[in-house]
């Protein structure tokens, strides 16, 4: 991989910078500029973006034709992926999905480890609160990895599994909210690389960790059923590199799923995540 040296050196250097300043891992989330910009320049270019159109156009034919797509497929040597996106087309417009979020609702996640409930109350950080709402509504989390869980401290994901959607909420960036409530036992928080840099990316605590409110770290829901499940997340992978072995975050973005099918085979996963009605 020509010219990856300065981007693995950045990468390392900010990282443990950061480690050393702090003297502890924190739910670092999204690509520092400098970083994204030597990306683009390796041989993991971003990915295309599909138009909205063909997206629309690709599910509509797949939900009204899927076993005659998935039978041209196979006649023709195609892998499924190979039929067309199998996401909401609207996950690759995040402008347009900012509907507001009820006071309070209830958002239930079905994994490989089996099914948690957070409920989310949008006074505590109305930003999150939203994106939040608009991410699970449209399916954005659904099989997506838990890619970095840290015994004793986090769970963190968020990072959508097919690089086109990941690259489309990569600057989706929402305003930071007030620090409410604590980041305890259960509570649910945006990972972030700075001010002003919350997207995608959540994490659960596993315990007591109220040094992040001072940091910024603005807790939108809490875990009120199946906290034992989040406990029994795989961990197995720990920190992400280069501080640790598990997966590298800039990795998942350009490769997606493919990278961590390939390297962390193991990892627990979300199946699906809906919001609960009534």
């Amino acid at each position: 991989m020509t010219g990856s040296g300065p981007v693995i050196a950045v990468v390392v250097a900010g990282r443990r910078a950061a480690d050393l300043l702090l003297g502890h891992p924190t739910p670092f989330g999204g690509l520092p500029d400098i970083i994204d910009s030597w990306m683009r320049r390796l041989s993991f270019p971003a990915p295309r973006l599909p138009t909205l159109e063909a997206s629309v156009s690709n599910a509509r034919t797949q939900r009204r034709f899927p076993a005659a797509a998935l039978g041209f497929a196979a006649a023709a040597g195609l892998s499924a992926c190979d039929t067309g996106p199998d996401y909401d087309p609207m996950l690759l417009t995040p402008a347009q999905l900012t509907a507001t979020a009820p006071d309070v609702f209830q958002a239930r996640f079905e994994t490989s480890r089996g099914d948690f409930v957070i409920e989310v109350h949008r006074e505590w950080s109305p930003n999150g609160a939203d994106r939040f709402y608009n991410l699970v509504s449209n399916g954005f989390y659904d099989d997506v990895r838990f890619f970095r869980v840290i015994d004793g401290f986090m769970a963190q994901f968020g990072i959508h599994g097919d690089s086109a959607v990941a690259a489309a909420w990569r600057e989706a960036r929402i305003p930071d909210d007030a620090v409410v409530q604590s980041n305890a036992r259960g509570f649910i928080s945006y990972a972030m690389g700075g001010p002003g840099t919350r997207t995608t990316q959540v994490f659960i605590n596993f315990g007591d960790n109220g040094r992040l409110d001072g940091m910024g770290f603005s807790p939108f829901g809490q875990v009120v059923e199946g906290m034992e499940v989040v406990d029994q997340i795989n961990s197995e992978y720990g920190e992400g590199a280069p501080s640790g072995t598990g997966p590298m975050q800039a990795m998942i973005q350009y490769r997606g799923n493919a990278y961590l099918n390939d390297e962390f085979p193991r990892l627990d996963y979300v199946i699906r995540a809906t919001i609960v009605d009534g």
